[in-house]
């Protein structure tokens, strides 16, 4: 009984001390709920306790046509230092602060300096002040250096004193702010798009077109205290996103943003584009967009090959040709009278570029083109759609002109070629006027891809395609979607005349306006310039500023075109030639193509052990040296003569030359040919050196070796 008694006193002993333990946690809890110590409590299980944290997606890159990576994303770090340790338990709290406060005031020289050196446009006081005016503020995520740090240089961060130590610990922690970066800067930089600062999300360029497929969908997660550490739990993977494969060409787009941008220097111009496209494909290899800004420099601002609406000019000049040849009212040989260069128009003069030196007379269709003479087009025009301008507007649409090219970019510009039946806010009533000005790029408005699609189209046979920016997408190397090319008319007219179009091109170029968008018989080019006078805003054409848009658009080599071309430029005051101005451009352009494409294939030598060696003829021979610099050959044994040393006044020596040749360079001086026998040029009838006089005949004695 004694032993009942004793056994049941200790239970209830025991029951007392549990109900006592049960009381002190229910009142603890009460107390933590309870303000102030709830709203802090609060405070921590939101620092230690988040749920739906979004992790985001690693957005895809965009690659040039041969795999180069043109725009990525890397990671960069906003430096944080936490001063004040949270901890609910309140004794391992106190303990990591006096540790953590310990440390600072020992470590904060050697952090300072050790800060200085890895970002240097920073002293070590200033570092030193900074951190001690957060320890004074003794808050969170105390910003430690203002701007982002590299990977690198955050590596060398978590090397310094407390900084090594985890981020509960000694407090050190970053913010990871995944940057898009192109390597090669500026180049296509507006094509390319870009991001809205410090955020993914994509401001233009095919960054934004293409937005859905490059950032990929973010995944989530929860994070939570676990005893001592901080975890993050995964409850849904990123899927990361898809890269892109452009059409862009690293080298083409440099060649040509170089060329470009030294003419701009060169003229002073305003701003200036430059479009290089694969005549089959359509494929975009290269797009230039420079605008000058206050500095004097000229940088990518916008995109406008794609976005800006120009009067085309004389490059129009093709589409009004090629629509009355197709219409059958007039043929290649054709004459029309141009006069002294200045013809009544309905009232109104137009005028031909020579007009101050009497004109060019009679010319055929071809030479209308050739000289690019207003006078010649419009008249032309006139005579055969005065009485029906509604079947000339519809014939620019048969061709392709002032077609929508739906491209990928926000903001592109929607050509408008006037109507004679359709009235809109862009133009005024249709008169007798409107339809030769039209006929020669004025009242028409188109952006400059839109005429190098038409003339991309003339050089792929009649079959017009779509530019093409992107070629596939691709994840993880692989491709898993291509882009096909994208045929807009099949035929823009009937091959007899394309053919005619394209004979005239030629000629254009080797024997009219456009000698300087040439090569000096390297390969043949095909083009058309282009002079227009840009009115300013509501005030025309005649209200003391005189700005023009000079342009060349054309493709090569003109026997097999492998590329079209375009370059304008918006330069004030004369001169303004787009064959003397952009045609330089598109001449620099078009030959480091073609060089960049003649190598020799070893499959297709006979001897392994032969050396291949060109012939070269009279010619560049700055161009002849940097061809074989391209083909990895010496100079030694290969001879570089050189026209341009003998004066342009001067009868050059083309003995040894081609008939196609010798009567290019020959004519290029003034001279007229005549030409007897067979094979290379034996013998001419002027020694070299003689004074040149305009118009006089050569003869040249041609010899089969």
């Amino acid at each position: 009984m004694a032993d009942n008694r004793n056994s049941i006193g200790r239970y209830r002993f025991i029951i007392i001390l549990m109900m006592l333990g049960g009381l002190y946690i229910l009142g603890s809890a009460l107390h933590t709920m309870l303000p102030p110590r709830k709203d802090y409590w609060e405070e921590v299980d939101k620092r230690f306790t988040k749920e739906n944290i979004p992790i985001p997606a690693n957005r895809g890159d965009l690659l040039a046509c041969d795999g180069q990576l043109l725009v990525g994303s890397l990671p960069e770090y906003r430096l944080y230092m936490d001063f004040k340790v949270m901890d609910r338990d309140s004794v391992a709290r106190a303990k990591a602060q006096a540790w953590r406060d310990s440390a600072f005031q020992a470590d904060i020289d050697s952090i300072a300096q050790g800060l200085a050196k890895i970002f240097p446009d920073r002293e070590a006081n200033w570092f030193r002040s900074r951190l001690l005016e957060g320890k004074k503020r003794g808050g969170f995520a105390w910003r430690i250096y203002p701007g982002h740090a590299t990977y690198i240089q955050y590596m060398k961060c978590k090397e310094l004193p407390l900084l090594r130590e985890s981020a509960l610990k000694g407090g050190f922690n970053p913010e990871v702010i995944i940057q898009r970066k192109k390597p090669y800067g500026s180049l296509a930089s507006r094509t390319l798009g870009l991001l809205y600062k410090d955020s993914d999300a994509a401001k233009a360029g095919l960054e934004l077109s293409f937005d859905t497929i490059l950032r990929g969908k973010p995944g989530i997660s929860h994070r939570a205290k676990v005893r001592q550490s901080r975890l993050t739990f995964v409850d849904k993977e990123p899927e990361n996103g898809h890269d892109l494969m452009t059409t862009i060409d690293v080298n083409i787009q440099d060649v040509a943003d170089r060329a470009l941008r030294n003419k701009l220097h060169e003229v002073n111009a305003e701003a200036g584009v430059a479009v290089v496209m694969e005549t089959k494909t359509g494929d975009v290899k290269a797009i230039v967009n420079l605008q000058r800004a206050g500095d004097g420099e000229y940088y990518e601002m916008k995109n406008s090959a794609v976005s800006d609406l120009w009067e085309p000019g004389s490059t129009f000049k093709t589409a009004s040709i090629l629509v009355a040849l197709d219409d059958g009212v007039i043929k290649k040989t054709d004459r029309i009278d141009t006069g002294s260069g200045i013809y009544m128009m309905h009232g109104r003069p137009m005028k031909d570029h020579n007009w101050r030196r009497g004109g060019y007379g009679e010319l055929t269709v071809s030479g209308v083109l050739e000289y690019s003479s207003n006078i010649g087009v419009s008249r032309l025009i006139d005579q055969a759609y005065h009485d029906d301008p509604d079947r000339f507007v519809r014939g620019l649409n048969r061709i392709g002109v002032g077609i929508p090219l739906d491209l990928p970019f926000n903001g592109k510009g929607e050509p408008r070629v006037r109507h004679p039946k359709k009235q809109g806010r862009y133009w005024l009533n249709w008169s007798n006027t409107a339809l030769p000005w039209m006929s020669i790029g004025y009242e028409c408005m188109l952006p400059p891809i839109s005429t190098l699609t038409f003339y991309n189209a003339i050089a792929n046979g009649g079959r017009m395609v779509k530019p093409r920016f992107i070629k596939a997408e691709m994840k993880d190397g692989q491709v898993i979607r291509e882009f096909p090319v994208e045929t807009i008319k099949e035929s823009i007219c009937k091959p007899s005349s394309l053919a005619d179009i394209q004979d005239i091109l030629e000629k254009v170029v080797s024997q009219g306006l456009g000698k300087k968008a040439g090569n000096k018989g390297l390969f043949k080019v095909s083009g058309k310039t282009g002079t227009a006078q840009i009115a300013a805003g509501g005030a025309g054409y005649h209200s003391g500023t005189t700005r023009y848009m000079v342009s060349f658009c054309g493709y090569f080599p003109s026997d097999a075109p492998k590329y079209s071309c375009i370059v304008c430029i918006v330069k004030s005051g004369l001169p303004a030639s787009g064959g003397g101005q952009a045609g330089p451009v598109f001449s620099e352009i078009s030959q480091y193509i073609m060089a960049k494409g003649m190598y020799r294939s070893t499959a297709a030598a006979a001897d392994s052990n032969s050396v291949f060696v060109p012939n070269m003829t009279k010619g560049d021979p700055k161009l002849s040296r940097s061809l074989l610099r391209q083909l990895d050959l010496s100079e030694e044994g290969v001879s570089l003569a050189d026209l341009d040393t003998i004066p342009e006044n001067k009868v050059p020596d083309v003995r040894g030359m081609g008939a196609r040749d010798a009567v290019y360079a020959l004519q290029n001086r003034g001279l007229k040919v005549r030409l007897t026998g067979m094979g290379s040029v034996a013998e001419q009838n002027m020694p070299a050196g003689t004074e040149i006089v305009k118009g006089k005949t050569i003869t040249l004695t041609l010899k089969n070796e």
